[in-house]
């Protein structure tokens, strides 16, 4: 039996839940960020499991290595290809997390690209100067040396 799993991540906690192929719901829990406890809940589904996807945030790092480094594989969501709330009169964590395992199931999934370790310092440091350079007006020409300079350090 094929499973998918879906985690809805925020700053300090999840939602996980797990679906079979008939769509029904297998698991559902909401889990603090502690990578131990995220993967003693899903520990019972791993052989079965075809992917976990995560919702493509700024904090998916630490759970995407995580989960990978275990075996799992991971999928990153790119919530800006689909219309999540399209028809929808009420979203919450829930039914965010369980629209993620139902897209992944159907194979309608748009995802994002999960860039290895080494490359994500400079990405990041990309992606950053490219947002102080289109919201220039928001930061004045003078502090975009230092700008730079504080990202190149990191």
């Amino acid at each position: 039996m094929r499973l998918y799993a879906g985690i809805d991540l925020h700053s300090n906690n999840n939602f996980i839940g797990v679906i079979d192929e008939q769509d029904r719901r297998l698991f559902q829990k909401r889990l603090p960020n502690r990578l131990e406890e995220i993967l003693q809940a899903l520990e019972p589904f791993k052989e079965s499991l075809e992917d976990i996807v995560i919702e493509s945030t700024y904090n998916w790092y630490w759970l995407g290595d995580g989960l990978m480094e275990q075996g799992y594989r991971v999928k990153l969501a790119n919530p800006a290809k689909f219309e999540k709330y399209n028809d929808l009169k009420y979203s919450d964590d829930k039914s965010d997390t369980f629209f993620l395992t139902e897209m992944e199931r159907l194979n309608i999934l748009p995802t994002g690209h999960l860039y290895p370790r080494e490359e994500r310092g400079i990405r990041d440091l990309l992606r950053r100067r490219s947002f102080g350079e289109l919201n220039s007006s928001r930061f004045p020409p003078v502090f975009w040396p230092r700008w730079t300079a504080v990202l190149a350090a990191r």
